[in-house]
């Protein structure tokens, strides 16, 4: 080979060098960007240490009342509570069998700010008392649905459960949302564990 043409080699192999490392920067910095707004994302849901929300990075939660709403909105029973109760909007009361399920109105519905959900999650005091939870625990209120917010409670007590207007059936919680990029590709890096699972670990 003559020395030109090596040298034009040479060159075009430190160019194509020079673009990768360029557009793999550029990505960093993109995904750099995308950590920085997911930080954010999270700062807005943290409350401060007095205990009071705060309030300048906190998202907005648009909510409507519907037709069948009676009372207050949905509202922290503490400081530093992760979730707001929501409470049953009934025209009278339902009784929900041991072993049984119920669709439940809450009379609300909600302009979720994207890149957040809300995950409806039962109450710590209905379940202990009463053996009441949520069938799909927690229950998923993507940030694009606009219709009214239901509850679907299931009865794993032995007795039959009432459930009357206005009563505190769950609490729901604003938790940020991931989307990744799906890349399909031929392997997957090793790890120790591998594919064990269900009980792989041991009891202990």
């Amino acid at each position: 080979m003559e020395k030109g043409q090596f040298t034009s080699k040479i060159r075009f192999v430190a160019g194509a060098v020079e673009k990768f490392v360029e557009n793999n920067l550029i990505e960093k910095e993109q995904r750099d960007e995308n950590f920085k707004k997911l930080a954010l994302a999270f700062e807005g849901l943290k409350r401060n240490t007095t205990g009071t929300a705060a309030t300048n990075n906190n998202p907005t939660l648009r909510v409507k009342k519907l037709a069948n709403f009676k009372g207050e909105l949905p509202k922290y029973q503490s400081a530093a509570a992760s979730g707001m109760d929501v409470r049953a909007q009934l025209d009278k009361e339902i009784t929900i069998p041991a072993g049984a399920r119920a669709l439940v109105p809450t009379g609300l519905s909600m302009a979720i700010p994207v890149g957040f959900e809300i995950q409806a999650r039962p109450r710590s005091g209905f379940a202990i008392r009463e053996g009441m939870t949520l069938l799909n625990t927690p229950g998923t209120i993507d940030a694009d649905y606009r219709g009214e917010i239901k509850i679907i409670l299931v009865n794993l007590g032995d007795q039959d459960v009432i459930v009357k207007d206005q009563d505190r059936i769950a609490q729901l919680c604003i938790c940020p949302v991931i989307q990744p990029v799906v890349l399909e590709v031929e392997e997957l890096d090793d790890t120790d564990r591998g594919a064990g699972g269900f009980g792989s670990t041991g009891k202990a």
